[in-house]
Order: structure tokens, then sequence, then C-alpha cells
């Protein structure tokens, strides 16, 4: 080996023609649709090992539309999501301290989300933003904490990490994702494939009560009566508050554990309870 060779070895920089390249930081293997699985089970493994880094255990989601905006139309949406994440954050710094438990977690969009995210963060708070990459090129906003801001590209794992966490769930106006991620939270709790319970609010009764009429879902018995105790209804800050603090503080006396919450009990009635 020559002087040249040698103090290329030295440098652990091999040229191009040493070997072959290592599969996992070969981009145009990862971005192939035979390497899909692992990019899937990257938006899993790399928000659970920073929740596990930051101890993010239980959140607060925030849904509703990108699209309103202050001064819009139904702008007074935007500052009563902003208001209210910012009484949920005081309520859990006063009880916890700065490294609060319950965290208001949100799209990482514009819209709700941002107003969600920055009510937290006008509390001083930590606060999650999971956002997801769109044609019309969604960009995190810029309250979300360091550290708690993550890019998705799969809406399924994205849905998954806002019910992994979730100790309640506040739905303000929105379209289709909205809906979307407000029923798949809905049909999670209705059959029990949850881990613990959600409350849920649906904030501003007249705009969801007529968007969906939940009372003819229960007359063509397309759900039961009783899923309709699945939710409660809002309609200005303090009350929603007050509604989520009293659902919440039952879990005031569990301890903080290391763990994560599962997302989904076994329901196979062949086993016994407490069997895998």
């Amino acid at each position: 080996m020559n002087d040249q060779s040698s103090k290329a070895g030295k440098k652990g920089t091999p040229a191009p023609d040493d070997g072959p390249m290592l599969a996992y930081r070969n981009p145009t293997f990862i971005d192939s649709d035979d390497a899909r699985p692992l990019r899937i089970l990257a938006e899993y493994l790399a928000p659970l090992h920073a929740f596990e880094q930051q101890r993010v255990h239980d959140t607060i989601v925030f849904f509703g539309s990108a699209r309103i905006v202050p001064g819009g139309p139904f702008g007074r949406y935007y500052d009563e999501a902003r208001e209210l994440a910012r009484l949920i954050t005081e309520w859990s710094m006063s009880t916890e301290g700065p490294e609060h438990r319950r965290i208001i977690c949100s799209g990482g969009g514009p819209g709700i989300m941002e107003a969600a995210n920055r009510g937290a963060r006008d509390a001083g708070g930590r606060t999650v933003g999971l956002n997801i990459g769109l044609p019309q090129e969604q960009r995190p906003n810029p309250y979300i904490t360091p550290g708690l801001s993550f890019e998705f590209h799969y809406f399924f794992m994205r849905k998954l990490w806002f019910a992994h966490l979730a100790r309640a769930l506040v739905v303000f106006p929105g379209g289709f994702g909205t809906l979307d991620e407000m029923t798949e939270i809905l049909t999670l709790q209705q059959t029990g494939k949850l881990d613990r319970p959600i409350l849920i609010l649906l904030y501003g009764t007249a705009y969801w009560k007529e968007i969906i009429n939940f009372d003819a879902l229960v007359k063509h018995g397309m759900i039961s009566p009783e899923d309709l105790s699945l939710f409660e209804y809002a309609d200005d800050p303090q009350t929603a508050f007050d509604l989520l603090k009293a659902g919440l503080m039952m879990y005031a006396m569990q301890p903080e554990t290391h763990e994560l919450p599962s997302i989904s009990k076994s329901r196979n009635p062949q086993k016994p309870s407490g069997t895998a």
C-alpha cells in the first residue's frame, strides 16, 4: 500500500470502488417502493425516540381548519383556540412545573393548529406539532417547541401519533381533514380499541350540529344512543377549559411512567382477559 492509500484508509474515507454502499445509507434504495416499510417504521420510531427523550406522555390534541385566520369569517375560533391552549398550559404548569405532563399537540400547520401551538407558547409551555407534507406545501408554524416538531409523509402514521398520547381532543370547525381525524378517534373510542379513554370536545355547537346530524345517525340505527356520550360540546374557552379540567383530573393521581401507552387492546373473545 502506498503512502497516499494508507492516509486515505486512516481518515476512514474509502474510495467509491472500495465496496458497496450500506443499504440504509443508500438514498436510491431508501426512496424506493421496496423500502416503503422502512420509511413507515421510521415515522413511528423517530417520534417515539423524541417523546421518550423529552418525557412527553400525555397530550391535549387540537384539530381544526388550516384556513381559519385571525380577522377572517371564522377568526374568533383562532383567538379562542389560542386562549384555550393558554389556559390548559398554564394550569398544567401550575400543577406540574415547567416539565408539565399535559402538552398541547396540533397538526403543526397554520390556522387552528397554529393557534393551539401559539397559545401554549404564550403560557411558556412546551407544545408538539405533527406536520404533514402536502401539495400546498404546508409548513410547520413557528410556535412549536424545538425538538417536538415532526414531519410526516404518511397520514396514517401521523394519525397514530395523534391518538397514541392523547388524553383529550378538542375539535374546532374544519373540513375533510378535521372530519377524518375526528371520526377516527370517535371510532376507536366507540369500539374500545384505545388503551385509555380520550375526552372529546366539539368546539362550536352550532357549526357541528349543522355539519353532522348525530341524532339522525341514532334515528336510523347507524350508531347507538349511548354513542352520543362519547363527546361534549363547548362554545367558549372557559367552558371548554372547565370541562377538560374536570375530565383530566381523574388522571391527576396517576404516577408518571417512562412507558408510552398502548395504541390498541386485544379483543379476541376466545382468549381469557389479560392474555396476549
